[in-house]
């Protein structure tokens, strides 16, 4: 079946009404998107935070009379209705389309993260097999993109690591198959845990060779290659504690942070010389040895 779709330039501040008329008036779903490329960096917890500048989108029922629901907008809202657009949107394979959207990614020579349902283009290459999800890093960011490329230069061999914020786990799991010897992934969101464990599992990654859990609740132990794909703000509340699961002449790895965040968060850690500070796109990545 077709669908009646409505695009109406919101804002947040007229988000909420637009949203309650437009269910009133019998839309069947409503997502938002961000329509000026704003990025939201560090909510505060517990808040959910929205863009200053919304694309909201309504899907109804194709028997729906766009035009009809328009004016009705138009009669009971508070305000002017923002430019909207009525289209007709035709009915297809959705989970397909989904997934064409998702193609495999070469992060080095010798490391691909594939979807598990695309057959790997170098099936003699290291392929991780990661299917997005709702837990951050699937490889197309820049902060995961520079971490494992930072994960590929090091040498792993007989080493441990921690991924302190582990989010999809892809950062483990592409250490253990770049040939790290076992380690812990931790993060303070179980779903970010539940997804750890499903990736190890599509990976065949055994159970005794990485530790997965809480943050809160894993006791960890100084390893070799310390991981922390976070953001600036919890990079520097938790330095001490990063800097002290390191070992001497162990290494750092941190992204998650913007090009003009790097000297905060490097002042956070005395100890660690950072010696190599890769960028791509405004994000940074910081890899660095801890002197003692």
């Amino acid at each position: 079946m077709n669908w009646v779709q409505i695009r109406i330039n919101a804002t947040n501040q007229n988000r909420e009404q637009l949203e309650d008329a437009l269910l009133e008036a019998g839309a069947l779903s409503i997502t938002l998107e961000d329509a000026a490329d704003q990025p939201i960096l560090e909510p505060d917890l517990d808040q959910t935070p929205f863009w200053d500048e919304i694309i909201l989108t309504a899907l109804f029922d194709a028997h729906v009379d766009g035009s009809q629901v328009l004016s009705a907008l138009e009669s009971t809202l508070p305000f002017p209705l923002p430019t909207a657009k009525l289209e007709i949107l035709e009915d297809k394979d959705w989970i397909k389309a989904w997934e064409d959207a998702y193609q495999p990614i070469q992060m080095t020579d010798k490391l691909w993260i594939c979807p598990s349902w695309k057959t790997p283009p170098e099936p003699n290459a290291i392929n991780l097999m990661l299917d997005p999800g709702l837990a951050f890093g699937t490889g197309t960011h820049p902060t995961t993109s520079l971490c494992l490329k930072a994960i590929a230069d090091t040498e792993l061999d007989d080493k441990t690591f921690i991924d302190f914020g582990c989010g999809s786990g892809i950062l483990a799991i592409a250490a253990l198959l770049l040939g790290a010897k076992k380690g812990a992934a931790v993060d303070h969101d179980p779903q970010a845990v539940r997804s750890t464990q499903t990736n190890c599992e599509k990976n065949g990654i055994p159970s005794d060779q990485l530790t997965i859990g809480l943050s809160t609740e894993i006791e960890l132990s100084p390893c070799d290659i310390m991981l922390a794909n976070i953001l600036a703000s919890p990079l520097i509340t938790l330095a001490n504690k990063l800097t002290d699961l390191t070992k001497p002449r162990g290494k750092m790895i941190l992204s998650g942070l913007l090009d003009d965040q790097k000297d905060e968060v490097m002042a956070a850690y005395p100890s660690i010389d950072f010696h190599t500070i890769q960028k791509e796109a405004d994000w940074i990545c910081l890899i660095g040895t801890k002197l003692t």
